[in-house]
């Protein structure tokens, strides 16, 4: 499909009932949206496959379906952080902020670097994305040690103080996410929830008490990533 062709494509799909509807039900407010949900964007992107020429000139549109294509087609391999500085600073809601973060960014060399340096900013959905790419990154990377993700249990509790709902949300689920790397981390994860929970704002009770009703259920689908480093050892007969 050529861009013309895409956009053509959007304005077929345009419904103004849809727009409000995602106002009213999920707080998605958005400028220039054609009310186009998530699984229909997702069908048009795997026909077109990836395509960077095509996914900036989408984001140019300034059509905010083009825009959540973009997050889609542009290749993870090739993203530069001057176009992550571009793109985070239009994020206006959540459900666009999660789209890039963590289908594209956290993908990218530049996930753990943005990880430090976006959880730090003022603006409540470039703040959401540092989280956002943490809490995909999570589940991403089966091959990092311990060490890497313990570094963000602190960010966790230096941000667990703001009030903002999609920041709150966002930290709480990065805490959740690392909790269900594997077990060692599933008991870090629940000390670091008890040691929010500790501080006197209604964000940080809420992060850790919500953290804790998930990370403590006897049913917790914990992973084991690095994969084996935590299981027992077996000898060659296949005895434990």
């Amino acid at each position: 499909m050529t861009y013309k062709e895409i956009i053509e494509c959007l304005y077929d799909l345009k419904d103004a009932e849809k727009v409000v509807f995602k106002e009213n039900k999920f707080g998605i407010i958005s400028n220039n949206s054609l009310g186009i949900y998530h699984k229909e964007l997702k069908m048009i992107a795997k026909e077109i496959g990836q395509n960077n020429e095509l996914a900036l000139q989408l984001f140019d549109s300034g059509i905010y379906e083009g825009r959540l294509l973009c997050s889609k087609m542009f290749k993870p391999k090739d993203v530069t952080e001057q176009l992550m500085e571009k793109w985070v600073k239009t994020f206006e809601n959540w459900e666009i902020c999660d789209s890039f973060s963590m289908g594209l960014f956290s993908k990218s060399k530049f996930a753990l670097a943005k990880i430090l340096e976006w959880t730090k900013r003022k603006p409540e959905f470039e703040k959401r994305a540092g989280f956002a790419i943490l809490a995909s990154y999570c589940m991403a990377d089966k091959t990092s040690g311990n060490e890497l993700f313990e570094q963000f249990f602190p960010i966790i509790k230096r941000e667990s103080n703001d009030e903002r709902l999609y920041v709150k949300k966002a930290v709480n689920w990065s805490l959740r996410n690392i909790g269900k790397r594997n077990s060692d981390l599933n008991k870090k994860a629940i000390e670091t929830a008890y040691e929010i929970m500790e501080f006197d704002t209604k964000s940080a009770k809420w992060i850790g008490k919500n953290a804790l009703a998930e990370l403590q259920k006897d049913n917790l689908r914990i992973s084991d990533y690095p994969r084996a480093e935590y299981r027992s050892p077996v000898d060659k007969n296949g005895n434990s």
